[in-house]
């Protein structure tokens, strides 16, 4: 979960994005990601694919499993 909460918060600063942006776009509250990025909670299994497709990353790359 660590790995998750870094990788998102780190593309998440990359775009130059705002919580509240991401969480428009995630269609959650900005208290939502921020609780992702500090692993207070983790997304369900259909925000995590729409992270990795709006960050254009791999859903194995967001939770640690893949280094690229």
């Amino acid at each position: 979960m660590e790995i998750f909460c870094k990788r998102l918060k780190d593309m998440r600063l990359e775009f130059e994005l705002t919580q509240k942006a991401v969480g428009d776009i995630m269609c959650v509250s900005y208290n939502t990601i921020c609780s992702w990025e500090k692993g207070r909670s983790s997304p369900d299994i259909y925000e995590l694919k729409k992270l990795a497709e709006f960050f254009d990353v791999s859903t194995d790359y967001l939770l640690g499993l893949k280094d690229y």
